[in-house]
Parts: structure tokens; sequence; C-alpha cells
């Protein structure tokens, strides 16, 4: 630990933030750095627990003790060297992770947790100022080639680790850049794109080639991969939205919420958009799903200069502190307020949406909504949800945007032209401990294995998963896990 005391004289202190008025005109980054005076602070509070169960949070085993430890020395070398070891894209994770390794923060028991996901962020960047992140090319090839598919965090860890083990890596993308959900999905005044262009392109000067424009399975054969390639690893992410078929689904004015961000990221970046336009601006928005995407489509609303905004959830709102059904150190599912809401919204909770309501030209003017309540049985069945009597009502609406999580990968094309075996939740089928399908050379990792889920756990998947390939490839792999870091060639 870098002081004794530290945690008894500082307090949690998150960076300042520019003005909401200010940051709702522009698509820019907002979170301001911290002093090196407040650095060192907060690097400081972390104590000498015995027991660090931030590495039990992290899906990575990040080492964060150590790192938080250099930080406060302000060795900021090592502290790179310690972070890099267990995460590929700390400048990712550091802007929108949701950080489980802080709701397991042994000071959060009492006090507030450290703040680790700001630290991190700050190590890469003072990484990158100060030249300490290289090129790390492998230094013997070993002839073999690998493919993967997809080019979200993910894929990109799986390509980067199998770099470093020696093979050689082509990452297949179906958009016109590379980066995933990263690049299409995430707002820019969450993660600008400067921070995704500049790791792929040290990924490119380390060797990683990128072909993007190339959707496999509709404009790259199948079989050219498995011809070519000695391992394929599937990383396209879970793409199919949940739908919400309802009366008046088919008017205009309803649509996906990746529809929407993703048209936002293209006119942020200066591209073409395809398809219709959408625009939140001088209309009354309802996002419905109460997650981190209706959270973006808050966030990108008001910056389109929306009448209103409003966000429903299903679920009844959540308490504001632990109970005893969510004890430390386990995730809690607290309420959670972003830099979205701080911008302007109404919030409710326990709202179902009956009926798209549409004007005679067939565009949404409404939604027809009910409050609803949680109903327990005495026959041992789950609780439901019922609808509140008297709480039906019409509230204004031109644009409602479908933010409720994803389902499963897309089916048609590559996975069906692979005919790999699927889960009962429609997830290609692949175990924990091996990433691999019931084609020997073809393995899964991120959300097309387990389900829609966070990018810390898609990369954790695919630094796994690149292990378990180069086991396959080689026999034995000088890939470690996420217990014990990274040994390059």
């Amino acid at each position: 630990m870098g002081k004794p005391t530290g945690f008894l004289e500082f307090t949690r202190e998150l960076p300042a933030k520019r003005a909401v008025e200010e940051r709702r005109n522009d698509y820019n980054e907002f979170v301001l750095p911290y002093s090196p005076e407040k650095l060192n602070q907060q690097a400081a509070r972390c104590m000498d627990c015995g027991v660090p169960f931030c590495h039990h949070g992290c899906p990575l085993g990040n080492v964060i003790p150590e790192f938080n430890d250099a930080v406060y020395h302000k060795q900021f070398e090592e502290a790179y060297e310690i972070l890099s070891s267990t995460n590929n894209f700390p400048e990712f994770t550091g802007r929108i992770c949701p950080a489980p390794c802080e709701s397991s923060c042994v000071l959060g028991i009492n006090q507030p947790a450290i703040a680790i996901e700001e630290i991190e962020k700050h190590i890469i960047e003072i990484a990158f100022e100060k030249n300490f992140v290289k090129t790390k090319k492998p230094n013997i090839r070993s002839g073999k080639k690998v493919a993967v598919v997809g080019s979200g965090p993910a894929g990109l860890a799986a390509a980067a680790q199998l770099n470093y083990a020696g093979h050689t890596v082509t990452v297949f993308e179906r958009d016109d850049a590379p980066g995933g959900l990263l690049r299409y999905g995430i707002p820019d005044f969450k993660l600008e794109k400067w921070v995704v262009d500049r790791r792929i392109k040290l990924m490119e000067d380390e060797g990683v080639i990128f072909k993007c424009n190339a959707n496999v399975g509709t404009d790259v054969s199948i079989n050219d991969l498995l011809r070519e390639f000695h391992a394929i690893v599937l990383a396209g992410g879970s793409t199919i939205p949940r739908n919400l078929p309802i009366p008046g689904r088919e008017l205009k004015g309803v649509y996906y919420a990746m529809d929407f961000l993703k048209q936002q990221n293209k006119r942020v970046s200066n591209k073409k958009v395809d398809g219709e336009d959408v625009f939140a601006t001088g209309k009354n928005v309802v996002v419905i799903g109460g997650g981190d995407t209706g959270s973006d489509c808050v966030g990108t609303s008001n910056r389109h200069k929306a009448t209103s905004v409003t966000q429903f959830e299903l679920l009844p709102k959540p308490p504001h502190e632990r109970t005893s059904f969510m004890p430390w150190p386990t995730f809690p599912m607290l309420l959670k307020s972003t830099s979205s809401h701080e911008e302007g919204a109404h919030r409710d909770w326990a709202i179902a949406t009956k009926e798209f309501i549409g004007d005679e030209n067939g565009n949404l003017k409404a939604l027809k909504i009910v409050a609803l309540e949680w109903k327990f049985t005495d026959d041992n069945k789950p609780a439901h949800f019922v609808e509140v009597a008297g709480t039906e009502r019409e509230i204004p609406c031109e644009l409602a945007l479908l933010a409720m999580g994803f389902v499963h990968p897309q089916h048609q094309g590559l996975i069906h032209q692979l005919d790999v075996e699927l889960d009962e939740r429609g997830n290609v089928k692949a175990s924990e401990k091996l990433y691999q399908t019931n084609i020997n050379k073809i393995f899964a990792a991120g959300d097309m294995r387990r389900g829609q889920s966070l990018v810390v756990w898609a990369i954790s998947e695919g630094r796994e998963c690149a292990r378990k390939v180069d086991e396959h490839l080689m026999g034995v792999s000088l890939l470690e896990t996420k217990d014990h870091g990274l040994v390059t060639v």
C-alpha cells in the first residue's frame, strides 16, 4: 500500500466534469483529468486490506492494489506494466466500465470505494503521453494463421493475444472501421473514436491485419476461411435486439436504440448514414429500458435538443444502498444515475408500455402505459408483474427508442452456414473452459458465446479464448490466464 493512513485522510473524489449546459452542445468527452495531487490522494486511499476482493470483482483479475501503490509513488511506467499485464485496453475500461471491482473494494464496507476506474484511465493516458506504450511484436512467428470474426472488445483482445503468441491474425469486420460496439454503439461523449483509432493503429503496427467491409458468410466465403486459417474465433457479439411486439409497433417513430446510436456515431465521424435519418430534435422522446444503452439514448437525445426525455424501466426502482439481499462483496443492484441523467431526464420504474398510438399519417404520437407491481404467491411460484388498476394513461411521444437488451447473435449468414451448435438462449455453444465449438477449429468468445454483457467481460473472454486457441495450435501456451498476467514470445 502507498500510504497506510491514506484511507483515513482522504475521501473518494471523482474528477470534475464540464458543465451540463456546455457539454450538451457537443459530443466530446467531458470528464476532466485529476490534478497530479488529486490522483496521488485517490491512489493513497487503497488500503492494506489483506485479501483484495477487487481482484475477484474484476473479470480481468486486474492487480489493483499494486498499480495503486505504483501510482502513489509516481512510478507510472511500473503502474502501466502492472495494468497492461492483465488488461489489453485500459483506455476503454477506464472510460466505459461499470467498475464491478469497486463494488468489491474492502474499503467499500463502510466508506466510499477506491476510484479504481478513474485511476486506471489516468495510468494508460499518462503511459501514452510519456511514450511507455510501445509496439510489442513477437520475435518468432509460429506459421499458424488465425481468423477473428468481429472487431469488438472480445475480438480485439483475442487478436492482440494471439498476435503476441506469434500467430498471424486477420480480423474480419463487416462495418467500415474496426471497433464493433466501441465505434458504433458507445456515444462519442463517453468514448471519443480517436481513442479506438489509436489502439487499432498500435495493433496494426504489431502485425494484426484488419479487413473491414468484410461480412463473413455474405461477401466473405466461410469455406475460404476454413481452408486458409488454422483456427477461427467467432467474436461477433450479441446483435439481435429484444423487440416489443405490441399494437402500433409498425408506426414511424419506433426504433431500436442501437440504430439510433449508430447513426449518431456516424454523423460525428462525418460518415454517411444508412437508411432513414432518426433525430430526437423537437420531439417528446421515451426510452424504453433502464440500462446503459437506454442511458446513452438519453444523453444523445438531449444533444439533439429533444423537447423532453423520459426513460422507463420494467423493474421496480432499486435501492440507493445495499440491502441484506446484496451483501458485500457481491455486485449490488443499486440505483444508478449516469452523467446522461444529470443532463436532464424523467425516470420512472415499474412501467409497462401497452400500445404505440399513431396519427392518421402513421406517425407515432403517444404511448399507452400502465404501472406495475410485483405479486408474490404462496405456492412457491416466482413473483410476477400485475397491472395496477386505474393507472393506465397516455403520454405524448413522437420518438420511442427500444433499449431492452439483446437476445442472441445474428444467426443468418455466418452461424447458419457454419452449422455450429447453439445453446438454449441462441448463443454459440462453447464451454467456458475451452471456448471451443462443436467444430474442432472454431472457437467463440464474448457476447456471442456468453450473451450480452460488459466490455470488461468481453476483453476477458477474448483473452481466455486466445489462450485456448494457442493451446489448440501449439499444444502449450505462453499466454497466461487472467490470474497470472501475460507472457509474450
